[in-house]
């Protein structure tokens, strides 16, 4: 029995092709170092639940409101999720039913809007998300949408800047929280201004979600009423989105989700959830989203001892922005190079980018998958040597290089076996 036999046999039989290629992203993800800040390695149990015959079941509605019967185990599937989800982060309303992010936002934006009504966020190209309402989103372009960004000299948000935009343009909504803030997000100063202008702070923790639960970054429960985040990332669960709420907002959030955007909720990925927000509620969560955060810090000390142009200067949380303008190559081709040696970043913008968004000066890294799987000290300051030696190969288009980085870094993953796989 050859390899993808053992790890997929169900596929194996039915479709080799695509069982061939689960293999081989299993083979990816474990000969390589996934430092997107926005990816992450599940548990088996995870994996185990997401791919359950809970996939088989419709379920429009919400427990002990079916439009389908049947329902019996997946209402006490939905309900035990948002019992986890509630007593994890400690609110008073949660819905796990949203597909993904974006989505869920969308169900902000029905809740709360009309079509045409002034909204806030933070710039993308500043750190925010295209669905805060930046113009190329259907959120940029259904609601009339203003926004804010961060000081040139710190890279920090502004609030001076937010309160003036706020006070003058009167937005229904604000937005906090973004793609690409490699710093703590202060809800407090963002609530006092909301406050202020008697708009619905809306505090987006999709990439932090993960360290709240795990009490590495303040929450925002207290300060923001809407609450809206994905389920992996720093998470560690499935594909999918949540929105959290105080009881005030839960009808209209409820009725934003169902029927206003979604029709059966996926069970097998609410499934999935309960189990990631069960993990997250234990004693070894909480020490994993703590050594994210001190990875990310380790890393980005060590890669500005090597020259390299924070945003912001630093990290607080699981994200680095680099800005590779002073060392002369692009984010693109950086990345690409990267990825080439087995360190796998994404390239992205910088604030105040004079590049275009396809091929920006940027490059933005994270810890959360590499936490994952158990590395610490001694392998970051091993990555920021290789991102180093990679950036200087990709600006000499030196591929030995890059080769002989990669064949360092195989070796030091597979002594680091990814969560869920084999």
């Amino acid at each position: 029995m050859g390899p993808v036999e053992r790890a997929q046999p169900s596929v194996a039989a039915a479709d080799p092709e695509i069982a061939e290629l689960i293999t081989a992203e299993e083979h990816r993800q474990t000969d390589t170092l996934c430092l997107i800040p926005s990816e992450n390695h599940v548990s088996r149990a995870v994996l185990e639940a997401s791919g359950s015959v809970l996939t088989n079941k419709y379920s429009e509605g919400y427990p002990g409101r079916r439009y389908y019967e049947g329902q019996q185990v997946v209402d006490q599937v939905e309900e035990l999720a948002i019992r986890r989800a509630r007593e994890l982060f400690g609110v008073e309303h949660a819905n796990v039913q949203p597909y993904s992010g974006s989505p869920a936002n969308l169900a902000v934006y029905l809740a709360f809007c009309q079509p045409g009504d002034t909204v806030m966020g933070m710039a993308l190209p500043m750190g925010g998300h295209l669905t805060h309402g930046w113009n190329v989103s259907a959120t940029g372009k259904w609601f009339r949408s203003v926004s804010y960004g961060v000081r040139r000299d710190t890279g920090r948000i502004d609030f001076d800047e937010v309160r003036d935009v706020a006070r003058r343009e009167r937005p229904k909504l604000i937005f906090c929280g973004g793609t690409a803030i490699p710093r703590t997000i202060d809800f407090a100063a963002f609530a006092e201004i909301a406050d202020d202008v008697g708009a619905v702070l809306v505090a987006d923790v999709a990439h932090v979600a993960g360290l709240i639960a795990g009490g590495a970054h303040p929450s925002p429960v207290g300060h923001a009423p809407v609450i809206s985040t994905t389920t992996h990332k720093t998470l560690r669960g499935p594909r999918g989105a949540m929105l959290m709420s105080s009881e005030e907002h839960a009808k209209a959030l409820d009725r934003a989700v169902f029927p206003g955007l979604q029709g059966g909720p996926h069970n097998h990925t609410t499934a999935g959830i309960a189990v990631a927000l069960h993990e997250a509620a234990e004693a070894e969560f909480t020490e994993y989203a703590h050594r994210v955060v001190s990875n990310a810090k380790l890393l980005a000390d060590d890669l500005l001892a090597r020259g390299f142009d924070l945003v912001s200067g630093g990290t607080d949380n699981h994200l680095i922005l680099i800005d590779l303008t002073t060392k002369e190559v692009g984010g693109k081709p950086a990345a690409q190079a990267l990825d080439r040696a087995h360190v796998v970043v994404n390239y992205n913008t910088v604030p105040y980018d004079t590049r275009k968004p396809f091929d920006p000066s940027g490059i933005r890294l994270g810890t959360p998958a590499v936490t994952s799987r158990g590395m610490g000290e001694t392998e970051m300051r091993a990555i920021a040597a290789w991102i180093d030696r990679a950036v200087e190969a990709a600006k000499k288009e030196d591929e030995a290089e890059l080769k002989r980085i990669g064949d360092e870094v195989v070796e030091l993953s597979r002594a680091f076996p990814v969560p869920g796989v084999g």
